[in-house]
């Protein structure tokens, strides 16, 4: 009778902690204004992006957008990107260039 109602204890805590969201919302996706040049751009449910948000305390649950890994801004003096160059959402300073959001490939 016991070992029934300690399964059914742990699947009910185990339901209810699966529920409760972590308090920490998606980032907000707003329209790219950045030129970014980044080390790779990745899709939002690949496992680097999740690792490197993870790092950042974001969650990046629900986002469908492209996310770049390893960002810095691209200056008017030049564009020496030897990597990928993109429009994101500005990335916050918080983040230190890890990540960045909503990434769309410039094409000249």
């Amino acid at each position: 009778m016991f070992s029934k109602l300690s399964i059914v204890v742990a699947s009910v805590l185990i339901t209810l902690a699966a529920a409760i969201p972590n308090g920490t919302p998606p980032p907000p996706v707003t329209p790219p204004s950045s030129p970014q040049c980044c080390n790779s751009v990745v899709s939002s449910s690949s496992t680097a992006a999740s690792a490197v948000a993870a790092l950042l305390g974001l969650d990046l649950t629900g986002l469908n957008v492209p996310i770049g890994l390893s960002c810095s801004p691209i200056t008017v003096v030049g564009n020496n990107c030897g990597s990928t160059t993109v429009t994101c959402d500005a990335p916050k300073k918080e983040w230190g260039g890890l990540i960045a959001i909503n990434c769309i490939p410039i094409t000249a």
